[in-house]
C-alpha cells in the first residue's frame, strides 16, 4: 500500500510493530517517519473527531512529542523501563492491542459509550509539606487512606471492563501511603500491564528508592517546583529545591524517567514557561516532560483573583504553542492546551478521566470537588466502579461536552483553549452542582458553591477570558474552516 492511500491509524500499526528497530536509532528514524505521519493526519485525520486543521496540528507535535520524550527515556533507562517503554507505553500510547480494542467494543455494546481511558487515584491524603494553595491542604493533617485491596480492586476493574492501561497516582504525598507491606511501588509491581504515572514532591525519593523504581520499571515520576531555589522554598519550604535535586540525581542514576509539574500563578508563570526553565529542566537535569497547572480558586485559601490574568493567560498560550511546535517539548497545560485533548476530559468521557480520593469519593475531575457516588459504598452494594459513571453528576458533564465541543463539526466547536468546566465555564457547573444535588468533598468547595461574591469574580473572569482567547480560537481554527466550506 503506498503512503499516500495509507490511513493513519494503518501507518502507525506498521510502525508500532518496528519499533524495535526505531529506538536503536530512534534520532534518525523519527522524523522521516514525522514527515509522513504528520501529512496522514493532517489531511486523512477524521475532523469530527480530531478537530480542525490547526487542532490536528496540535495534536500531531504534542503526540509526536510523547514518542520522542519516550524514546529519549529509553536511551537512558535501566532494563525493566526499557520493557516497559517497548513493550506497554508506546505500544498502547500509539495504538489500541487487539485485547484493549475488544474490551472498549464490549463496554460500547452495554453502555452505549466509550469508557475513559484512565484515571486518577489518591491512596492518601497525607503529606510531608504543607505547601500553599495545595487541594489537599483544605483537608485536616490526619485523613484515612484506602487500602490495597481497594486500591487493586480498582485498578482490575479498569483494566478489565475498561481497557484503560494507564493510572495516575497523587495525593498527598504518594510515597508516604502503605497498608502494611504494600506501598505504591509494590501495587506497581503487582500490575505490570499498568504504566503508572505519579504526582510527588520528590523529597522522599533517595537511592533505595530510585532503586526499586527502576526495577519495576512501569512508573515515572512528575515532581512539583515552583520555578527555582526561590520559588520552590517559599511555597514548600526552606530546603525542599535541594531535596528535589537530588531526588533529580537518584533518579537519573537509576535509570527511570521524569518530569517536573509546575503551578502557575501571577507571580510565575512567565518564568515556568520561559526559555530559561526548559533550558534548565529539560537539557541539564532530563526532565522528560513539564505539566502545567493553572491555580485553581477551590482549596484553602481561596483568591479568585491570584488565577493568572485573562491578558497573562493568552500571553501563556502563545509561549507554550513554542515550546511545543518549535523546540518540541513535551509540554501541557491543562487549560490551555485543550486543543490537544478535544477540550475537557472529565466526567469519564471517552479518552477523558476521573478521580478517586482516600475517601473513595469519585470526583469528575481532580479539580471537581463534588461527588455523588464512593467506591466504598458501592463495593457493600454489590456495585462496581463502573455503576458511577452514570450519575447524573457524571452524565452532566458529559452531556455539557457535548453540547460545547466534543464530537462537534469543527467549523462550530465551543473554544478549546477555554475548555475547563468548573473554570472557565463556572455557571455551568455551578448549576450543575446545583441541580443534582452533588455533595462537595472538603468544607471549603462548599464555601464556593454558595458563596455570591465567588461566583460573581469568576464569572466575571469567564466572560474577561473570553474576550481575550475567542478571537484567538475563532482567527486560527474556526475561520480556515468556515473559508474551506465556501469554496
Amino acid at each position: 500500500m503506498k503512503t499516500s492511500t495509507m490511513k493513519f491509524s494503518e501507518f502507525i500499526t506498521k510502525q508500532v510493530a518496528n519499533l524495535s528497530s526505531i529506538t536503536k536509532a530512534w534520532k534518525v528514524a523519527l522524523p522521516p517517519l514525522e514527515k509522513v505521519a504528520f501529512k496522514l493526519w493532517i489531511n486523512k485525520g477524521d475532523p469530527v473527531k480530531i478537530g480542525p486543521r490547526r487542532q490536528r496540528e496540535d495534536k500531531f507535535y504534542i503526540t509526536s512529542n510523547i514518542v520522542r520524550a519516550a524514546l529519549k527515556a529509553y536511551d537512558n533507562s535501566s532494563p525493566a523501563v526499557r520493557d516497559r517503554i517497548i513493550n506497554l507505553f508506546l505500544k498502547e500510547f500509539l495504538t489500541k492491542s487487539n485485547g484493549r480494542n475488544e474490551k472498549i467494543k464490549k463496554y460500547e455494546e452495554e453502555y452505549g459509550v466509550r469508557p475513559p481511558s484512565f484515571l486518577t487515584i489518591s491512596p492518601g491524603g497525607n503529606c510531608n509539606l504543607r505547601c500553599k494553595d495545595c487541594y489537599a491542604a483544605s483537608v485536616p493533617k490526619v485523613l484515612p487512606s484506602l487500602s490495597a485491596e481497594d486500591v487493586e480492586r480498582v485498578l482490575k476493574e479498569k483494566y478489565e471492563k475498561w481497557g484503560s492501561w494507564f493510572t495516575v497516582i497523587s495525593g498527598g504525598e504518594p510515597f508516604i501511603w502503605h497498608d502494611g507491606d504494600v506501598d505504591i511501588i509494590e501495587i506497581a509491581r503487582r500490575h505490570p500491564e499498568q504504566y503508572f504515572l505519579v504526582y510527588t514532591n520528590g523529597t522522599l525519593i533517595d537511592e533505595k528508592t530510585a532503586k526499586r523504581l527502576a526495577e519495576v520499571g512501569n512508573m515515572t515520576m512528575a515532581i512539583s517546583v515552583e520555578g527555582f531555589e526561590k520559588e520552590t522554598d517559599e511555597r514548600r519550604g526552606k530546603g525542599t529545591y535541594k531535596r528535589i535535586l537530588a531526588a533529580f540525581e537518584n533518579l537519573r542514576n537509576a535509570g527511570v524517567p521524569f518530569g517536573i509539574a509546575v503551578t502557575a500563578t501571577p507571580e510565575n508563570a512567565e518564568l515556568l514557561i520561559s526559555k530559561e526553565m526548559v533550558k534548565f529542566y529539560f537539557d541539564e537535569q532530563g526532565a522528560l516532560y513539564e505539566w502545567l497547572f493553572q491555580y485553581m480558586p477551590i482549596g484553602r485559601g481561596v483568591e479568585v483573583e491570584h488565577q493568572v490574568s485573562p491578558e497573562l493567560r493568552t500571553k501563556m498560550w502563545a509561549r507554550e504553542q513554542d515550546i511545543v511546535r518549535k523546540e518540541r517539548k513535551f509540554f501541557a497545560d491543562f487549560w490551555n492546551g485543550g486543543t490537544f485533548s478535544s477540550g475537557c476530559i472529565a466526567g469519564a468521557r471517552p479518552e477523558g478521566y476521573l478521580y478517586i480520593d482516600w475517601n473513595g469519593n469519585i470526583y469528575p475531575c481532580v479539580f471537581v470537588p463534588f461527588w455523588k457516588d464512593n467506591i466504598h459504598n458501592l463495593f457493600s452494594q454489590g456495585k462496581t466502579l463502573t455503576d458511577a459513571l452514570f450519575s447524573d453528576l457524571f452524565k452532566g458533564v458529559r452531556d455539557w461536552q457535548l453540547s460545547y465541543n466534543y464530537m462537534c463539526q469543527p467549523d462550530v466547536r465551543g473554544n478549546e483553549i477555554r475548555p475547563c468546566f468548573i473554570r472557565d465555564h463556572h455557571k455551568e457547573a455551578h448549576d450543575l452542582f446545583v441541580k443534582t444535588e452533588s455533595k462537595p468533598g472538603y468544607p471549603s468547595a462548599a464555601i464556593c458553591l454558595h458563596d455570591q461574591d465567588y461566583y460573581d469574580k469568576m464569572i466575571q473572569y469567564d466572560d474577561e477570558l473570553a474576550e481575550f482567547l475567542d478571537p484567538i480560537w475563532e482567527k486560527n481554527y474556526l475561520e480556515p474552516c468556515k473559508k474551506k466550506d465556501k469554496k
